[in-house]
């Protein structure tokens, strides 16, 4: 009997038929078990990274603070009646006004932006995009430190102004409210612009065409065909600036000062200077659930208008 070995070459070509079927199973969708399987390494993710951390920053926001700076697990609900004291309903007050602020300007700067990069851009969009994508390329401390020097009472605005002979005192702009918006606004605009570039990209040109042919003029069709199709992006634009905005401690804490303290840079100095993890929990719980709500209602309103129109 003779016996026929395999060529290393055929064993690789099996692998790779195998290797290719299975990706072609997963590609294609048709079994219903494809999809879910290409669901689990997200949802792994997720679990492992977003679920996990929350619950038990949960669990800890109901355990009590020992000796030391240790973390005792005795129920309590001390630390809730404590985040929602009314000496702290100030400081989320001024978080929330300076979020809604920030989401404002964001909206107003942004939707010219964005409507231009949309309709008058033409072949200068990409060179746009890019010089619009420049914050997120460079470190948010070194922009922070870079509005500092501008802004500083020795720092460029102030000696171009006295330069020109506008002021003959440098103004105090850092370290004010001014200061704050105007580095929240500088990080964010781009969370703003690019959900209105989206909307804006996809309304049908037809659609503006008609209304013209129709005898509306240019605000008409503006405020009747145009703003109309872009609220899903002014919707998604404002919940994409202004739930980050409202975590945000880096900017307050060095654009800042004390009447610019904000839920940010209580929860900041709760884990890292206090070294209260359970009440700093409870105050990251108590915005984590009012933000879900918030985002949750917004969208239920949303879906709401959208049905109506």
């Amino acid at each position: 009997m003779r016996t026929i070995i395999a060529a290393p070459e055929d064993s690789a070509l099996k692998e790779t038929s195998s290797v290719e079927r299975a990706l072609s199973w997963l590609v294609r969708g048709k079994d219903p078990r494809a999809s879910h399987a290409m669901l689990i390494p997200a949802t792994l993710w997720l679990l492992c990274f977003l679920l996990l951390p929350v619950a038990s920053l949960l669990a800890m926001s109901l355990a009590t603070r020992g000796p030391y700076s240790s973390v005792i697990w005795t129920f309590t609900w001390a630390n809730f009646a404590r985040a929602l004291d009314h000496k702290y309903l100030v400081i989320v007050l001024r978080t929330v006004g300076y979020a809604l602020s920030t989401t404002g300007l964001c909206l107003i700067l942004g939707f010219p932006m964005a409507y231009f990069l949309s309709f008058y851009a033409g072949k200068r969009r990409e060179t746009l995009m890019i010089l619009l994508m420049i914050p997120f390329w460079t470190s948010c401390l070194v922009a922070i430190y870079s509005w500092i020097i501008i802004l500083g009472r020795a720092g460029l605005l102030n000696n171009t102004l006295l330069w020109l002979g506008v002021i003959k005192t440098p103004l105090l702009i850092l370290n004010t409210p001014f200061s704050v918006i105007l580095g929240l606004v500088y990080f964010y605009l781009p969370f703003m612009i690019l959900p209105l570039f989206s909307s804006l990209e996809k309304i049908p040109r037809t659609y503006i065409e008609a209304s013209y042919d129709l005898g509306a003029g240019t605000i008409e069709t503006f405020v009747k065909v145009t703003l109309p199709l872009a609220l899903p992006g002014v919707f998604a634009g404002c919940i994409l600036t202004f739930v980050p905005c409202i975590g945000d401690f880096l900017t307050a804490e060095f654009l800042g000062g004390p009447k610019t303290y904000l839920i940010g840079n209580l929860v900041q100095n709760q884990f890292l200077m206090a070294q209260d993890w359970p009440f700093g929990a409870a105050v990251t719980s108590v915005l984590l659930l009012s933000l879900i709500s918030g985002v949750y209602l917004y969208q239920r309103l949303e879906s709401q208008e959208l049905e109506r129109a």
